[in-house]
């Protein structure tokens, strides 16, 4: 293996989401969609640059089906912009 092929092996690390305990069931659907509301809570109460916050994105950027990743995320981001998302997202 060269040498600038290691060091660009390196500098990425691959993590999954951890266990939570609220969801111990293998689907993982209500955990992606709790996360999903997650993120949008701790960013309307702390603010985007809260970094925090990011976990709840990588974990429902990682949980959520890859059929799902653009249709529903783009679907929960339309329903936030015309107020008909169906869970409360203030903190």
């Amino acid at each position: 293996m060269s040498e600038s092929t290691s060091t660009e092996q390196s500098r990425f690390v691959l993590q999954t989401v951890g266990f939570d305990a609220r969801f111990p069931n293998t689907n993982q659907t209500r955990n992606c969609f709790q996360n999903y509301t997650d993120y949008f809570k701790c960013i309307a109460a702390k603010g985007d640059d809260f970094a925090p916050c990011k976990q709840f994105q990588r974990a429902y950027n990682s949980l959520c089906p890859n059929e799902w990743v653009r249709p529903a995320i783009a679907k929960f981001d339309e329903q936030r912009d015309s107020n008909t998302f169906p869970a409360s997202l203030e903190p």
